[in-house]
Order: structure tokens, then C-alpha cells, then sequence
């Protein structure tokens, strides 16, 4: 199965049928997938079932106004490239249009060459900012090398690249493996500080006794074992960016230093009274509800509001399923060019069952799982056998819910009983699969008297 090119996608808006007619007719001569759209409800559908690179879009329309429609897609859809379209031209009008983020306007009757020339200017912006990510690099480069095209990851684009140019604190929030780092890694590179180090931090690796050592340094003498001065990894980082990834494991005491540091921006080495100036950018990451955690107490609450100036939070791949295609064929390129297989793609009944499983791992679960097929499977095309038995046996254990007729409570229980066995029994995720509190979960265990395992 190929991966759709995100640059052959375009969707054409305009309430003159010859008009939107003739448009695709050009386009798809050149080999280049157009979907039409006579009003603008229709248009909104279409680019929210589909990828769509590049939109042509009529500025007069029947059911609102094109201008109103450009500020939508610029919104909600900040990679998609578009091209107004009008026939009564205006400079106020095409300045508007520029201003509001449009990449340029052709002007009724245009001819065949003017839609060609705008339509391949488009198409280039869109495979500079798509490049197919190079084996190796991709844990140092920017957002360019982040693979996604759906709603959801344009919106996080678009935060990062308006992130990225300040100095301004960033919280990236989500859950394990949705890629945090990487995230983090692109705005670093798209910051002024590109050229600075990039020094991240895994805070659940760090031993606590040792973690004040590790941040700040230490010198010599300052405690048994302090044979020499010692630089920390704020001092590796300065001038540059530090990323805490997971910071709720760092302690309560650890964290009022930390905050104090934001505060200053400068700190002082363990058994030292000399104050260091600190000049660089903090990125942190959680893949926990900080809130839950205030309210725990296991959270400074000051120290959130230091962190969040900018939250980006990053959306599960189950919110994402239409980013799976691409990604499968990102790492089938990547894992097979590793280990010289000769793995071409994977058959569309294969395709559904990874769109249809859950991934609780995420991004990192899905690439784990392509890496692990391409391995030790043969052939060249990945089939429904290949996959591991829980991602393969999901549709069958879906027949719970097929095989009869039951009330809405009856339906309840067997879903609650089929996440729990999914899960392993582990009711906090279980809880967070089915969006309800571990509290409520265990009342509806009792209420129903479900097998934990």
C-alpha cells in the first residue's frame, strides 16, 4: 500500500461548476488527485476526511465568504497551501488575502499556464517542508522531519514553528511515545539558539541523591566522593536549550531549585556560594495531568505556571489514524534499508488492523512493532499474519459486539471487560482508554462483577 503525496492532493473550491470543472480537468492531467467542492460546507468536510496539500479557493462563495473559509483552513489546517481565486480583483482585497496567510490569487479568466505556474509553486513549499527524512537524522533535525500531514499534527506544527522563535518556556504534554522529544528537538532547531547544544534530560533515569549533582555540578570536596569539581549539565547547556523530559519525577525539593532558576536564570554548584549566571531555554514534557498531579501534591503549582507559557500537548495516534499510513512507510524504509530486506509495502487488510488497534504505546509502539515485522517475518508484502497477535486477534475479540442484540448496559459491560483484558488488568489505563477515573472504573468492576484479568 503507498502512502499518499501529500503535494498530488488538491481540492478545489468554487461555486461555478465550468469553473470547477475545468480546473480539475487540468489538474488531473497532470497526474494530480483534485477533489471538487461547490460551497464551502462541503469543502470543510472534505478537508476534514482527507489529507489535502493545496487548496484553490474562490473568494465569492453561496454559503459564506471565501476570506472567512481562508481563516479557517489557516487555523485549523496551517500546512495546507492555498490559492485564492476571484474575479473581481482588488489590491485591498489581495492584500487581505496575503496578510490571512494565502500563498498567492489567480484572477478569472486566468489562463492554463498561470494555474500550472501557482499550482507548482505550491507543490514545491509543500516538499520543502516534507522531505523525506534521512536514515539517522531524524533525532536532529526540525519539524520538517516530524511525519504527519492530519489535522491534529498541523495544529501542532504550527505552535511549534510559532514557539520556536522566542525565548519562551515550552510544556509539550501527552502521553508515553507520541514524541515529546522529538518535538522539543524541532523547536530547538528552529530556534536562534540551533547552534547552541541541545542537552536533554530524562528525569525518571536520574538517581534523586545524585540528581542536584548531575543539574548543578558540584565542587570539590563538597560531599564523600567529590574528588574533583564537577560541571553540571545546566552549565553543558548554556547559551543553548535543556529539555526535562518527564519532569514530574523530579522531587518536591528538586523543583523549588529548578523554579527558583527559571526565576533568575542563574543557580550555584553543590557546596558552592558563587552564583552562576544561566542564560538558556527550558523545554519540559509530561506524559501525566500536571493538574492531577497539583492536586496530589506532587507538583508545584507555581512551578507549572513557570513551565506552561506555551503548552503544546501532543495528540495519542489513535487521534492521528490517518498519519499511520505514512508512518508505517516510514519506518518500513527505514528498518528495511538497516538490516537490507526486502520488505515493499503491506496489503490493505494488514493496513485496517494497524488504523484499527489502539496504540497505547504510540508512535514509538507502531515503529517497535514495524522494526520487530521487518526482522523477522519473510516476504515482500507485510500481510494480516505477520502482525503480532494482539493487533491481529482485535477484530475477533470485536465480535462481542456483533453477535446478538443487548441494551446499552449489557454493551457497557462487555467493552469495560474486553479494555481491561486488553490491558492486562491495569485499571489506570483502562481508565484513560475508556475517559473515565480509575474511582469510576472500579464502581462499574463491582457494579458488574468483572474479571480483572
Amino acid at each position: 500500500m503507498q502512502v499518499h503525496d501529500l503535494t498530488r492532493q488538491i481540492l478545489v473550491v468554487d461555486d461555478e461548476t465550468t469553473i470547477r470543472t475545468g480546473i480539475a480537468q487540468v489538474l488531473e492531467r497532470q497526474d494530480l488527485e483534485v477533489a471538487t467542492a461547490a460551497d464551502g460546507r462541503e469543502a470543510l468536510e472534505i478537508l476534514a476526511a482527507r489529507p489535502v496539500g493545496i487548496v484553490l479557493l474562490d473568494i465569492k462563495l453561496l454559503d459564506m465568504d471565501g476570506v472567512e473559509l481562508l481563516k479557517i483552513i489557516r487555523r485549523e489546517y496551517p500546512e495546507t497551501e492555498v490559492v485564492m481565486i476571484t474575479g473581481y480583483p482588488t489590491i485591498q482585497g489581495a492584500v487581505e488575502c496575503i496578510k490571512l496567510g494565502a500563498l498567492d490569487y489567480l484572477v478569472k479568466p486566468f489562463r492554463v499556464d498561470e494555474l500550472e505556474i501557482l499550482v507548482e509553486k505550491a507543490r514545491e513549499l509543500l516538499k520543502q517542508k516534507h522531505a523525506p527524512l534521512p536514515l539517522g537524522e531524524d533525532r536532529d533535525q526540525g519539524i520538517e522531519f516530524i511525519v504527519g500531514q492530519s489535522p491534529a499534527m498541523q495544529r501542532v506544527f504550527a505552535k511549534i514553528r510559532r514557539a520556536a522563535p522566542s525565548d519562551s518556556t515550552v510544556l509539550l504534554t501527552g502521553e508515553s511515545g507520541t514524541g515529546k522529544e522529538l518535538a522539543a528537538r524541532a523547536i530547538h532547531n528552529l530556534s536562534p539558539r540551533r547552534d547552541r547544544e541541545f542537552v536533554p534530560v530524562d528525569c525518571s533515569a536520574l538517581v534523586e541523591t545524585l540528581l542536584e549533582s548531575e543539574l548543578f555540578g558540584h565542587v570539590k570536596g563538597s560531599f564523600t566522593g567529590a574528588h574533583q569539581t564537577k560541571h553540571g549539565l545546566f552549565e553543558l547547556a548554556n547559551h543553548g536549550t535543556f529539555f526535562f523530559d518527564e519532569i514530574t519525577n523530579l522531587s518536591l525539593n528538586i523543583q523549588a531549585k529548578l523554579l527558583r532558576v527559571i526565576q533568575e536564570r542563574e543557580f550555584m554548584k553543590v557546596g558552592s556560594q558563587k552564583r552562576v549566571k544561566l542564560d538558556i531555554r527550558i523545554i519540559a514534557s509530561s506524559n501525566r495531568d500536571l493538574q492531577d498531579a497539583i492536586r496530589a501534591g506532587t507538583f508545584r503549582e507555581d512551578l507549572f505556571y513557570r513551565l506552561s507559557v506555551v503548552p503544546v500537548p501532543l495528540p495519542p495516534l489513535r487521534e492521528r489514524a490517518g498519519d499511520i499510513p505514512l508512518l508505517v512507510e516510514h519506518f518500513l524504509q527505514k528498518y528495511r534499508q538497516r538490516g537490507d530486506r526486502e520488505i515493499t509495502g503491506i496489503s490493505g487488510q494488514a493496513m485496517k488492523m494497524l488504523g484499527a488497534y489502539s496504540w497505547p504505546g504510540n508512535v514509538r509502539e507502531l515503529e517497535h512493532t514495524i522494526e520487530r515485522i521487518v526482522i523477522l517475518e519473510d516476504g515482500d508484502i507485510i500481510q494480516p499474519e505477520h502482525l503480532p497477535s494482539f493487533i491481529s486477534q482485535r477484530q475477533s475479540e470485536l465480535q462481542v459486539f456483533s453477535d446478538g442484540e443487548y441494551t446499552l448496559e449489557e454493551l457497557e459491560k462487555r467493552y469495560i471487560q474486553l479494555i481491561l483484558r486488553r490491558t492486562k488488568g491495569r485499571r489506570q489505563e483502562a481508565a484513560r482508554i475508556l475517559g473515565i477515573n480509575r474511582k469510576t472504573l472500579g464502581h462499574k468492576i463491582d457494579k458488574y462483577n468483572l474479571k480483572i484479568r
